[in-house]
């Protein structure tokens, strides 16, 4: 059993800060990574950042400079940043974490059910 619980989203004005947190939990090794994927209505789901147990991030181009994902390796948790918020941020964000159980070799990547961030102009 793996959980992956998101919290943090919510209603912002543009140029507003946020900041979500993904909680990895169940019988489970470290996650190699972690990140935050969004979508939004009628479009697919795209990478915003991830960052591996070592520290190392990747970053979408649309959300470089203003976004900044960080983890608790201790805690199983990642957290989003997000700042200088544009109403194009909105989109449902989910939580990504590529790990293995305790009961098994294989590394595969588990989803949140997602939190709603809405940015208002």
């Amino acid at each position: 059993q793996v959980q992956l619980v998101e919290s943090g989203g919510g209603l912002v004005q543009a140029g507003g800060s946020l900041r979500l947190s993904c909680a990895a939990s169940g019988s489970i090794f470290s996650p190699n990574e972690m990140g935050w994927y969004r979508q939004a209505p009628g479009k697919q789901r795209d990478l915003v950042a991830t960052i591996t147990s070592g520290g190392s991030t990747n970053y979408a181009d649309s959300v470089k400079g203003r976004f900044t994902i960080s983890r608790d390796n201790a805690k199983n948790t990642v957290y989003l940043q997000m700042n200088s918020l544009k109403p194009e941020d909105t989109a449902v964000y989910f939580c990504k974490a590529y790990l293995r159980t305790i009961w098994s070799s294989l590394l595969r990547d588990y989803w949140g059910q997602g939190t709603q961030v809405t940015v208002s102009s």
